[in-house]
C-alpha cells in the first residue's frame, strides 16, 4: 500500500475509503464542475484535451472512462469518433450531472452506470482505449484498479491517466504548495460547505506518486 492510499476524506477508520470517496463526491457533485474550473483558472479543459490527444493515432471503437464523475472527459472522448464511450463512477450524484450534460448534447453514444474500479463489471480484452482524469488517486487499492483496467483493456490498446504532478522548479514549487494547501483548501470549503473534501483534495495529491513512481 501507497503512502496516498492511507489519505482517506473523513478520517473514519471503521468505514471504508471506498465509502468515504462516494459520500464524499455526492456531497460536492453541485459544485465540482465550478470548482474544478474556478480552481485551475480553466486550465483543466487544456488538459482533458490533451489526455484525448494520446488517442488520436489509434482506431478508438469502444472507449471506457473510468472515474468518469460528471463527464467531461468522457464528453471530450467524443472527437475520437469511437463507437461507443461507457463511463463509470461510483458517485451517483456525480453521474446525475453528468448523464444531464450528455441529454443536452443530445450525444447517444456515451453511456454512464455506476461502477467500481476495482471490480469492473467487463469482460476481458473489451476496450479500445481507457481513460482516467484525477481519478486514481482515490482507488481503495491502485494496484487492484491499474489491474482491472489491464485485464479489460484490448491487446495493444492504451491506457491515459491524468493527474496532478508536483512542480520541481523552486519557486514555482513554493506558489504551488501555497496554493494547493492554503488556497484551494480555503476556496473548497466556502463554495462547497464540506471542508473534509477540499482538505482531502491537497492531501492525496501530495501523497500521491510522481511521474516516475507511478510509472514503475
Amino acid at each position: 500500500m501507497s503512502l496516498s492510499e492511507e489519505i482517506w476524506p473523513y478520517k473514519r477508520r471503521n468505514e471504508p475509503k471506498k465509502e468515504q470517496v462516494t459520500l464524499m463526491f455526492n456531497n460536492i457533485a453541485h459544485h465540482y464542475d465550478f470548482l474544478n474550473h474556478f480552481l485551475s483558472l480553466g486550465i483543466d479543459k487544456l488538459w482533458r484535451k490533451k489526455a484525448i490527444n494520446e488517442l488520436k493515432s489509434d482506431k478508438q471503437e469502444i472507449i471506457l472512462d473510468v472515474a468518469t464523475g460528471t463527464a467531461d472527459l468522457a464528453i471530450e472522448a467524443l472527437k475520437l469518433n469511437p463507437i461507443k464511450i461507457i463511463g463509470i463512477d461510483i458517485s451517483p450524484e456525480m453521474l446525475k450531472i453528468g448523464r444531464r450534460k450528455i441529454s443536452k448534447k443530445e450525444v447517444f453514444n456515451i453511456e454512464l452506470q455506476i461502477g467500481d474500479s476495482e471490480n469492473l463489471k467487463f469482460s476481458d480484452n473489451t476496450f479500445s482505449a481507457i481513460t482516467v482524469a484525477f481519478g486514481v488517486r482515490n482507488f481503495e487499492n491502485f494496484s487492484s484498479g491499474l489491474c482491472e483496467m489491464y485485464r479489460v483493456l484490448k491487446p495493444g490498446g492504451k491506457v491515459v491517466i491524468l493527474e496532478f504532478s508536483k512542480p520541481k522548479v523552486f519557486l514555482f514549487k513554493q506558489l504551488y504548495n501555497l496554493y494547493l494547501n492554503y488556497i484551494l483548501p480555503f476556496c473548497g470549503r466556502f463554495f462547497s460547505r464540506d471542508s473534509s473534501a477540499y482538505s482531502y483534495l491537497p492531501e492525496s495529491m501530495n501523497n500521491f506518486p510522481d511521474r516516475n513512481n507511478f510509472l514503475n
